[in-house]
């Protein structure tokens, strides 16, 4: 069984993978400490790291490549990606898919408390925008198309344990 959660910026993506991680003993992958390692190993912030790929795919198809094809070597696995629930669906990997969204004020909220920034709330709407836009670009994917995914979740109002509860109880009903 392959888990992929994909979703906004502050959605709760990571949280909810590390939970569900210990529900099912499946191991955590995350397509955004890849992306974060390579903005500091060409010395950019992340936002910055965004801009300059806007002109140039090969980072983002050749991350996007491996982490598809580490999906698709692997099971019993729980992969948090932004596109992973696109790159497992176009790939034809199958996978239990999973999105996280939240209300902008509680996304800023949440990544306030990670990054202490008072720029918060520009600095995610600059970032989801770049991506967005990358995204419709280079790979003709529609990030709000959500037709693909086996569970939307909206976290606002929910707690982190009852989103992962949600998906394990998902999971385990289409075995």
């Amino acid at each position: 069984m392959r888990i992929t959660i994909s979703g906004t910026i502050g959605s709760g993506k990571s949280t909810v993978a590390s939970i569900l991680s210990k529900m099912t003993g499946f191991k955590v992958f995350s397509g955004g400490y890849f992306f974060r390692k390579a903005a500091d190993d060409h010395g950019m912030t992340v936002e910055e790291f965004n801009r300059f790929l806007e002109s140039d795919p090969t980072f983002d198809t050749d991350l996007n490549n491996a982490i598809k094809e580490f999906l698709a070597d692997n099971d019993n696995i729980i992969v948090e990606s932004r596109l992973i629930g696109w790159l497992s669906w176009r790939g034809k990997i199958p996978a239990f898919r999973v999105f996280l969204d939240a209300d902008i004020d509680e996304r800023v909220r949440r990544v306030q408390k990670r990054d202490s920034s008072e720029e918060t709330r520009n600095l995610l709407i600059d970032r989801e925008e770049s991506e967005v836009k990358r995204f419709r670009e280079f790979f003709n994917i529609d990030f709000s198309d959500k037709r693909i995914y086996d569970l939307v979740l909206n976290t606002d109002s929910i707690t982190a344990e009852e989103a992962s509860r949600r998906i394990y109880d998902m999971v385990n009903a289409n075995r």
